[in-house]
């Protein structure tokens, strides 16, 4: 039976995205693994692997298509001795030419070995896009199955070998059948979050609809559809604002030791290697999170999830106006010349959107530093899960008082934004205290 090629929903915030290359053409035979396709994400460009075997019969959608909604058949591949004209496209396209039961059991797949089904919660929350979308925007009828979980044969052998409960684990292929990827990415998460995964999850409260727009006549303008990059954008910080209820906390912070000591360790760094100030901020604000451990942490709704190192997200501006945030993980155990030479690597890529999912998903804590545009200080918005960032402004000299007298210093200003279900007033005045120590007297990072 012909097999509808899914759009695949790439990452947890993706609903839609852009076909962005054909990586195989008509007639072409694929195995399991194969790299078919080149998808533009609200995140990355990322490549689609096919999880099964055939030829393949008709691309539905053309290369270059944006907008492609998830679960939306973009190709048609057949089995052995099949022919694209003895498969109705028209139903295929609306989603009614898909397999309606589960895949047939492996060889050697006994009653007793076959997995119960999830309950229904568990179901919708670990598969909230496994049916695709109808022509005429109504979803079709649920596929109809026996009580087993959608998954390859060796997605089985895997979560078996692994110990993992297919129940928990999110299916990223066709209709939200489990694939080998996924139970890779289960392996790679603690038990906690696995079990998280299966729970449902609490619903955000709806966004207002944005007011309507009256533009006097003989008013000229422009209309710039937006990205799949600036929806989520808009979507998730709208919720972040609605759902987190924030905190904000300023510090001016002098400059001028950490300044001289940059100045003397790029004289003597590597070619090829030359310091920030953002590199650091980085790595004073992982120590600040390590001395001060309950302010690393993120909110999970009925717990708190404090982290043993210091994940750093890292705030990038894209060339299209787009943002995203690469994470420098375990911060903490690195140092000033690894730290730079990741970020630059990281930045780069996040350009180019080659980014992985796994470098900018997660974390507990975020940097934003607008200071090289000329921004003195400013308020960031915390966008989950992290449980904080801080917004960092440029260096400058201003007038201070020490000893009693006037004096000329380099300071600049940084904004702690928190969770304050996770961070209260004091807790994050006492990160920020932290930080600003490391900042001032440099050498201690050094230690």
């Amino acid at each position: 039976m012909a097999i509808p090629i899914l759009m695949p929903a790439l990452s947890p915030t993706m609903t839609e995205g852009k076909l962005s290359a054909w990586l195989i053409k008509e007639g072409d035979t694929v195995s399991a693994g194969d790299v078919m396709a080149e998808i533009e994400t609200d995140k990355a460009t990322m490549e689609f692997e096919a999880v099964d075997e055939g030829v393949l019969g008709k691309i539905l959608v053309a290369e270059g298509t944006e907008g492609v909604a998830v679960n939306t058949p973009i190709a048609v591949l057949l089995e052995e001795g099949e022919k694209i004209e003895d498969v109705d496209l028209d139903a295929m396209k609306a989603g009614e030419g898909a397999p309606v039961g589960p895949p047939p059991a492996e060889e050697g797949d006994s009653g007793a070995q076959a997995e119960k089904a999830p309950e229904p919660a568990k179901a919708a929350a670990a598969t909230p896009a496994a049916a695709p979308s109808g022509g005429d925007g109504k979803a079709p009828a649920a596929p109809k199955g026996d009580g087993r979980i959608f998954a390859s044969p060796l997605a089985r052998r895997l979560a078996k070998q692994a110990g993992l409960d297919l129940s928990g684990i999110k299916g990223s292929g066709p209709h939200g059948r489990i694939v080998k990827r996924d139970v890779e990415g289960a392996e790679a998460q603690p038990a906690a979050k696995q079990a998280a995964a299966a729970k449902p999850a609490a619903a955000a409260p709806a966004a207002a609809a944005p007011a309507e727009i009256v533009i006097p006549e003989g008013v000229g303008y422009d209309e710039v559809p937006l990205s799949s990059m600036r929806k989520t954008i808009a979507r998730r910080l709208t919720e972040a604002k609605q759902t987190i209820p924030h905190i904000y906390l300023t510090v001016d912070v002098e400059l001028d030791a950490l300044l001289a000591l940059r100045k003397e360790l790029n004289a003597k760094a590597p070619e090829g290697v030359k310091l920030s100030v953002n590199d650091f901020v980085i790595r004073a604000m992982a120590l600040a999170l390590k001395r001060v451990p309950d302010a690393n942490a993120s909110f999970a709704g009925d717990r708190i999830i404090r982290y043993h190192n210091a994940d750093i997200g890292v705030a990038v501006a894209l060339p299209d106006n787009g943002l995203i945030t690469p994470i420098v993980f375990k911060a903490d155990t690195k140092g000033l010349a690894a730290i730079s030479e990741e970020v630059k690597e990281k930045a780069g890529r996040a350009r180019e959107r080659k980014l992985k999912p796994e470098e900018y998903q997660g974390g507990g804590f975020a940097i934003s530093n607008l200071g090289m545009y000329g921004i003195k200080d400013f308020a960031a918005v915390v966008n989950p899960p992290h449980g904080g960032i801080l917004a960092v402004g440029m260096g400058e000299q201003r007038p201070v008082v020490k000893d009693g007298a006037l004096a000329v210093a380099t300071v600049m200003t940084c904004t702690l934004s928190t969770d304050h279900r996770v961070v209260d007033g004091a807790l994050g005045a006492q990160l920020l205290a932290a930080f600003k120590g490391f900042v001032e007297d440099p050498m201690t990072m050094m230690l």
